[in-house]
């Protein structure tokens, strides 16, 4: 008997760090069935990831506490940016898809048709993608880039290094508000762009460069500003030290 219930606790939990790990994924109600159930359940959430949840859309959880991130990232930021902000692009885009063609669609497939024409669907689904993209890039582990991905960076932009220097100068160069991107393109080339306000490289319709995000930066203002005033610099260097590298890895490698 206390075999089968250490049995059931080690399942349990590793149904609970599965959801954990995967909080975007877990948002996606669409694809339970009564067949499916606990750590099959989170298993199958993860295969789909974020790009194929549907409406309605739902807030993701943080993946770590909003002050986990601190000094880098206070929490109070953390709290507002993703509770308030986010709420209210997810609260928006789900307003703005009512009986439109969008309902149907998930994710992906809202940002690769959306268009000029849908400046409502436009931001508050950039938002919502990017900012779910964004909390899952982060980590309070300070984490270096390594194995496959670590090549490519070399291979694509001579070293680390010299990666860090584009992307910073591609994050300060944004005008007002928007956000700087590691990408992925069609050919497995890795390539630096930005993208203003909540638009992001998988807009076919919007973007000058479009692929997959690998890695994003926030820089709209409320995403530093409590903490660094107007020192962008000086967040974009901190950020750095809190990018998940084993995520954007395993984005990489898919």
């Amino acid at each position: 008997m206390s075999m089968d219930k250490r049995t059931f606790l080690k399942t349990a939990g590793l149904a609970t760090i599965g959801i954990i790990l995967n909080p975007l994924s877990a948002c996606d109600s669409s694809k339970k069935t009564d067949a499916i159930t606990g750590a099959d359940t989170t298993a199958v959430l993860a295969e789909n990831g974020l790009f194929t949840l549907k409406s309605p859309f739902e807030l993701p959880a943080l993946p770590y506490d909003f002050a986990a991130l601190a000094p880098n990232i206070d929490k109070q930021t953390m709290e507002i940016h993703h509770g308030k902000h986010h709420q209210g692009y997810v609260n928006k885009l789900n307003k703005a898809i009512e009986g439109t063609g969008f309902a149907n669609q998930n994710l992906l497939e809202i940002l690769e048709n959306v268009s000029d024409n849908d400046t409502a669907v436009r931001n508050n689904g950039g938002g919502h993608y990017n900012h779910s993209l964004f909390w899952e890039s982060l980590s309070p582990k300070n984490q270096v880039a390594t194995d496959n991905l670590k090549a490519a960076l070399e291979k694509d932009f001579g070293s680390y290094e010299a990666f860090q220097n584009e992307f910073t100068a591609e994050a300060k160069g944004v005008f007002g508000s928007g956000w700087a991107w590691l990408c992925k393109a069609n050919d497995g080339k890795l390539f630096i762009t930005s993208t203003p306000n909540q638009d992001n490289p998988l807009m076919k319709n919007l973007a000058e460069q479009t692929g997959t995000p690998l890695l994003g930066l926030d820089v709209w203002e409320h995403a530093y500003y409590l903490n660094y005033q107007n020192k962008r610099t000086e967040y974009i260097e901190n950020f750095y030290k809190i990018i998940n590298w084993e995520k954007i890895e395993e984005r990489f490698n898919a």
